[in-house]
């Protein structure tokens, strides 16, 4: 590394989203997952006894696929490289597994290859990663948003042990958050900035498991408010919607409003009132209800509410639940306002019961 290459490095450290900056470095800063990294967990074992074999790590945004990945850096005595597989081709494979070689050569030293996004690698890519794989060559760490079982080679799959991360808990969140706002060497500490808990509640919702989302959104308010007449930073339920561009709705969805308005959604497609249910289907979502819960309550009032006096209701009840787990919002409302309508106009029968 050269002066230029520090410097750039050291800008980065400082100048980077707060999401990075506060990137955990060890096993014990790491929030949520205990699942796999609880202390008596497989994966904890094998980053602190430093015999970690290779594995692919698979969830959704902002869980901490790569944050698990940098921790191993941190803490094994293995080399580290890692590559992004949206803008790495094969000429980057083949000088890692080179500068592996070397470093295991000079050193005795093993190299941890960190592929994120490891799903858009074609066969042929994953394929020039298999024998370096299998002769230990390099210890892969894959992360990938897709289900891996489908998006990446069998050959590598059976090389691997797959971690699944979960969303992050409304609590781990908040946890995050309140780190965020008082560390001072690597957050917003040296702001001091004051934020309710209200303002906290909501971020954390609204971030729907996603850890990124929610740092992004605390630092965007903390950096473009400006101070109150007693010289703080006021972070209030105002301007955490503006921070994550949510408006706030008497919904909550721990609370009697979910299962008051999600009640109301099933007994307007069981009435056969389809003004009403796409009402109340608009307003979960307004207010970050998941969209796969929505589509689970359509099947099952398909069945049991409709039923065989119309078996197409099933039909398109799961269709639209395939379609909402592979689109995504912000599509998903049209898909799921479709199977609501289409419920509710159904004959009913209650007769499989």
């Amino acid at each position: 590394m050269d002066i230029f290459d520090y410097m750039s490095s050291k800008s980065r450290e400082t100048e980077a989203p707060l999401a990075a900056r506060l990137r955990p470095r060890t096993l014990d800063e790491v929030v949520g997952q205990q699942h796999i990294i609880g202390r008596d967990k497989l994966l904890y074992r094998a980053i602190k006894a430093d015999k970690l074999s290779s594995v692919i790590f698979y969830g959704p945004p902002g869980t901490g696929k790569t944050t698990l990945a940098k921790v191993i850096a941190n803490t094994t005595s293995a080399s580290f490289k890692q590559i992004n597989a949206t803008t790495a081709g094969k000429k980057d494979m083949e000088e890692a597994v080179e500068e592996a070689k070397a470093t295991y050569g000079q050193y005795g030293k093993k190299t941890i290859l960190f592929v994120d996004e490891i799903h858009r690698f074609n066969k042929s890519q994953q394929d020039f990663l298999l024998p370096f794989v299998e002769d230990g060559t390099v210890i892969l760490i894959g992360a990938t948003t897709e289900n891996p079982y489908f998006e990446v080679n069998g050959a590598l799959i059976s090389r691997s042990v797959i971690f699944e991360l979960y969303p992050l808990t409304k609590d781990d969140i908040k946890v995050l958050l309140n780190r965020a706002i008082t560390d001072g060497e690597r957050g917003l500490g040296m702001y001091h900035p004051v934020v309710t808990e209200e303002a906290l509640d909501f971020i954390a919702d609204m971030a729907n498991g996603d850890a990124r989302s929610a740092i992004n959104a605390i630092e965007l308010g903390v950096l473009t408010t400006e101070k109150n007449a007693d010289g703080k930073i006021h972070i209030d339920l105002a301007v955490a919607e503006e921070c994550i561009q949510k408006r706030v709705l008497k919904y909550d969805k721990d609370g009697d409003n979910h299962y008051d308005t999600i009640s109301a959604f099933i007994k307007s497609m069981r009435g056969s009132d389809p003004d009403a249910a796409v009402y109340y289907l608009a307003r979960m979502l307004e207010a970050g209800e998941e969209p796969a819960f929505i589509a689970r309550r359509i099947m099952i009032c398909a069945s049991e509410d409709v039923s065989n006096a119309d078996p197409m209701a099933l039909i398109l009840a799961t269709s639209a639940a395939q379609a909402v787990e592979r689109l995504g919002m912000p599509e998903s409302r049209i898909r799921l306002a479709q199977a609501a309508i289409y419920v509710e106009c159904a004959p009913k029968s209650n007769s499989s019961i």
